[in-house]
C-alpha cells in the first residue's frame, strides 16, 4: 500500500470519528431496522451507543492499517455476546444489528470520499467481510456457552429472566418464547405478578432468600408452569401462575406482609404490571390493606388515576372495578350500590329504593360476591364510588 491511500483513509477516519452524527446514524438505523432494538427502553440506548462508537473506531482503524481484530477485540465481542444472551436478545437480531451498522459505515465513507480509489474500496469490503465473519463466529460461540451456563443454574437464569421482564428488555412475546425455550421452561400465561413487602417501618433491601421463601409458600406442587422470584429494594417480586392470586392474600397475611397482585397484563407487559404494583404499594393508604387481601389490578389503576398517572382509560378502570355490575342485567345492583354510597347506610338506601332493608343488604352481599369488593369497607367503597362515577 502506498502512503497516498493511507493518508486518504486516515483523513476519512479522523473526520468520521470526530463527527458524533455518525454514531447517531448507526444507532438510529439499528433502532429502525431491527425490531428487538426498536423496543429497547431509554436506559439501554447509552450502551448501544457506546458499542457503536467502539465498533466504529476499531473498524476504521482496521481499514486504515489493513489490520485484523486482536485478541482484546475478540474478548470484548464475547463479553458483549454473553450479556446479550443473558438479556434474551436473539443472536440473529444482534448479528443483524452489526450488519446494519456496517452498511451505515459504508454509506458514511462513500459520502465523505465519493471518488474512493479502487484499492481503498476493496480494502474496506475485505475488512468488513472478515470482521463480520469473525464477529459471527465469536458471538455464536459465546451465546452457546452462556446458554449452557444459564441452563446449568436454572434458578439464577429464571431470576435474570424476571429481572429483564421487569426492566422491559424483551421486545415481543416471540423473543420471550425463544428465551424460555432455550431454558426449557414454560412461563405462566395467564400470570400473576406479585409485589410484596413486610408490614412495618422502613426496611433495608430484602434478602433474596425471603423472596424465594415466599415463592415456595405460593407454589403449587407438581405444577409444570415455572414460577420465579427476584427482589427490588425492600420488596419481593414474584411471577406466578394466574391462579396464585387467589392464595396470595392468605399467604401474605400469615407472614404479616402486604402486596399487590397484577393479573390483567400480557407477558410482554410485565414491566407495566410491575410499575402498577409498585406504585400502588407506594401510594395506597393504610386502610386499603386488609389482612388476607392483596391489592389488585383495579386498586392499582384507581390509585394511578388518583395520582394523575392513569395507565388505562377511565372506562377500562370502571370495568376493572365493577366487573359484572356493568352488565345490563345487573342494573338493580348498580342502583343499590349508588343508593348505598349516596345515602350512607343500608337503611337509608332501602328507603330511597322503596326496599326492605334486608333486601338492600342482600344486594350489597351480591355486589361483594360479584366484584370481590365489600361496599361497607371504606377503601373498597371508595374504589366502587370512583368507578361508578367515571363509568360512561
Amino acid at each position: 500500500m502506498t502512503s497516498q491511500p493511507v493518508a486518504a483513509r486516515e483523513h476519512v477516519r479522523q473526520e468520521m470519528v470526530a463527527d458524533p452524527r455518525v454514531v447517531a446514524a448507526i444507532v438510529s438505523a439499528v433502532h429502525a431496522q431491527v425490531p428487538v432494538y426498536a423496543a429497547l427502553d431509554d436506559s439501554r440506548l447509552p450502551e448501544v451507543r457506546a458499542i457503536a462508537a467502539w465498533g466504529l473506531e476499531r473498524l476504521l482503524h482496521l481499514w486504515v492499517t489493513d489490520g485484523a481484530l486482536e485478541p482484546s477485540d475478540l474478548r470484548r465481542l464475547r463479553g458483549i455476546a454473553a450479556a446479550r444472551a443473558a438479556d434474551g436478545r436473539p443472536v440473529q437480531a444482534v448479528l443483524r444489528a452489526y450488519r446494519v451498522a456496517a452498511t451505515v459505515l459504508t454509506d458514511e465513507i462513500a459520502a465523505r470520499a465519493p471518488r474512493l480509489a479502487a484499492a481503498d474500496a476493496f480494502a474496506l469490503t475485505r475488512m468488513l467481510l472478515t470482521a463480520l465473519d469473525t464477529l459471527s463466529e465469536e458471538m455464536t460461540t459465546a451465546y452457546a456457552a452462556t446458554d449452557e451456563d444459564l441452563a446449568a443454574d436454572r434458578d439464577r437464569a429464571l431470576r435474570l429472566l424476571l429481572d429483564d421482564l421487569i426492566a422491559g428488555r424483551h421486545a415481543s412475546v416471540g423473543a420471550l418464547s425463544d428465551r424460555s425455550a432455550r431454558l426449557g421452561v414454560q412461563l405462566p400465561d395467564p400470570y400473576c405478578l406479585l409485589v410484596a413487602e413486610p408490614v412495618g417501618a422502613e426496611r433495608p433491601d430484602m434478602a433474596l432468600d425471603a423472596a424465594t421463601g415466599l415463592l415456595e409458600a405460593l407454589a403449587v406442587p407438581g405444577d409444570e408452569v415455572v414460577s420465579s422470584a427476584t427482589v427490588r429494594g425492600s420488596r419481593a417480586v414474584l411471577l406466578l401462575p394466574g391462579a396464585a392470586a387467589a392464595r396470595a392474600g392468605a399467604v401474605l397475611g400469615a407472614r404479616s406482609w402486604r402486596g399487590c397482585a397484577i393479573t390483567g397484563e400480557s407477558l410482554d407487559r410485565v414491566a407495566v404490571a410491575h410499575r402498577l404494583a409498585a406504585d400502588a404499594l407506594d401510594t395506597a393508604p393504610a386502610h386499603a390493606h386488609r389482612p388476607g387481601r392483596v391489592l389488585t389490578d383495579a386498586d392499582a389503576h384507581v390509585l394511578a388515576l388518583l395520582g394523575g398517572h392513569p395507565a388505562a382509560a377511565p372506562d377500562q378502570v370502571a370495568r376493572l372495578v365493577l366487573g359484572p355490575l356493568t352488565d345490563p342485567g345487573q342494573r338493580h345492583l348498580m342502583e343499590a350500590l349508588t343508593a348505598y354510597i349516596d345515602a350512607g347506610s343500608a337503611s337509608a338506601a332501602a328507603r330511597v329504593l322503596h326496599l326492605h332493608a334486608q333486601s338492600l343488604r342482600y344486594r350489597l352481599r351480591r355486589i361483594h360476591a360479584l366484584t370481590s369488593r365489600d361496599p361497607r369497607d371504606p377503601w373498597q367503597r371508595l374504589t366502587l364510588d370512583i368507578a361508578r362515577t367515571i363509568r360512561p
